[in-house]
């Protein structure tokens, strides 16, 4: 009964997948209520698989759509955009689960993270937040996953307990800070997908050139931090060998980079769709063609069928619905962010920003305000998609929509890097031995502050130029 119930829950995403698809390359009124449907199916099965603590954000949810039910004229439009939001959620997260099953079967990637891991000291920190931004244009946040578990293997070797904990510390903050970097600019993270959902007449072609100077911004001073706090009284370990392997490690990585980035630059330049829709489309299929040339010569074989239907098959029973609390989670802040902003338009138009001109510079208090949110327990995905649409029109701004998607994609990385209640710092302080409190605040701590300084230096500079 139960691995039944598993099945069809992962057949369902499946089906919210493709529908929001369908939805997103048809245009189709159809199609996108259907997947909205789908979606709430899924959140009805996945309620069950998960504690009371994921629970609670589905009460929450129930009673904002009472609320609206009760107070709302036109009820059924805010909740019609909240079911939609939560299948685009669901679509997203399946497409970036597709990409990851694939890189989880690949030896290549194991010898790219092990040829940066093992770099000797001198260059470590830069390898290793190059390595970390690389895998997590592929991988999301399971590139800390994925490193975390390398550098564990490699401090064993380190006799030294001190030097141990000190050099565990730089490498995963060193991943960590390049997983963050990607928040600004990459098109396949929730960052920036989410920010140009809720901002109108946006475009990532648009914002690209602005956040690629943000992440720039986020890496050298991540680099520079770690440099000036760098311990200067423990005994340097003897010089160690050229790790194993060689750059060309990297080529399979980059090559993959580069068939994503080419095969939705032209998808897109072709249909005219924005980036999310092809995105979604192209992942799931370059994932299957990933698979399939991870097997081995003679290629086909007579096992070939089976081998196919039994990894497949895994996917659907077992892998897609392991991932219930992330998905709980993030399709309850979708459509709770939606819903809430709803209901909480008429307060905000007609009053605060009912009074007139405002100030472009607000979009800097909206890069701090998310991060703040964040050590209150509110994930980013629910803050921006609260925050996102009762900001005032760009036109009212004064600034280009592209603008106000800088703003949220940037306290979004802000938060990334220091809020204990994110996955990334619940990654780090799990593999440094330490709680996500202290990842985020105590180690983050000074490099969320002068990012956030100069992040909204660059932003105060576009705004009023």
């Amino acid at each position: 009964m139960k691995l039944a119930v598993l099945q069809l829950t992962g057949l369902l995403l499946l089906l919210t997948t493709a529908l929001t698809i369908g939805a997103e390359w048809s245009h189709s009124a159809l199609l996108g209520s259907s997947a909205g449907l789908a979606a709430f199916a899924c959140l009805a099965l996945l309620t069950f698989q998960v504690g009371w603590a994921r629970r609670l954000f589905v009460v929450i949810a129930i009673g904002l759509t009472a609320w609206a039910w009760v107070v709302l004229p036109d009820w059924t439009t805010p909740i019609g955009r909240a079911f939609g939001s939560m299948a685009f959620i669901t679509a997203f997260f399946i497409a970036l689960a597709c990409l990851r099953n694939a890189a989880a079967g690949s030896a290549a990637i194991v010898r790219c993270g092990l040829y940066l891991a093992n770099q000797p000291p001198g260059r470590r920190y830069l390898a290793l937040t190059f390595g970390g931004h690389l895998f997590a244009l592929v991988l999301n946040y399971g590139a800390i996953s994925l490193f975390g578990s390398l550098i564990e293997r490699t401090a064993q070797a380190e006799p030294d307990p001190l030097i141990r904990r000190i050099r565990t510390r730089r490498m995963l903050l060193a991943i960590q800070r390049g997983f963050v970097t990607t928040l600004v600019w990459w098109p396949l993270t929730f960052a920036m997908v989410i920010s140009l959902a809720v901002v109108p007449d946006s475009s990532w072609e648009g914002v690209l050139p602005y956040c690629l100077v943000a992440s720039l911004l986020l890496g050298s001073l991540g680099w520079a931090i770690d440099t000036i706090f760098k311990p200067r009284n423990v005994v340097p370990p003897p010089r160690q060998p050229n790790p194993p392997g060689a750059w060309k490690s990297l080529l399979p990585l980059l090559g993959l980079l580069a068939l994503m980035i080419g095969l939705v630059g032209g998808l897109q330049a072709a249909t005219g769709l924005r980036t999310v829709a092809v995105v979604m489309l192209v992942v799931p299929l370059i994932s299957l063609g990933w698979i399939l040339l991870q097997k081995k010569p003679p290629f086909p074989s007579a096992e070939f069928p089976t081998d196919l239907r039994g990894r497949l098959g895994g996917f659907t029973k077992h892998e897609l619905p392991a991932y219930a609390p992330e998905l709980v989670l993030l399709m309850c802040a979708g459509y709770i962010g939606i819903l809430a902003s709803a209901l909480l338009a008429p307060l905000v138009h007609d009053g605060l920003l009912g009074t007139g001109a405002i100030s472009p510079l607000v979009l800097i208090g909206v890069l701090w305000i998310i991060p703040i949110a964040g050590q209150l327990g509110m994930t980013p995905i629910l803050s921006v998609t609260l925050i996102g649409p009762l900001l005032p029109h760009a036109e009212q701004l004064g600034v280009t929509p592209d603008l106000i998607v800088l703003a949220l994609v940037s306290g979004w990385a802000l938060t990334g890097a220091s809020s204990p209640f994110t996955a990334t710092n619940m990654l780090v302080g799990k593999f440094g031995g330490v709680s996500a409190l202290r990842a985020g605040l105590v180690w983050n701590g000074p490099y969320t502050l002068v990012s956030g300084l100069a992040l909204s230096a660059w932003l105060g500079y576009l705004v009023s130029g």
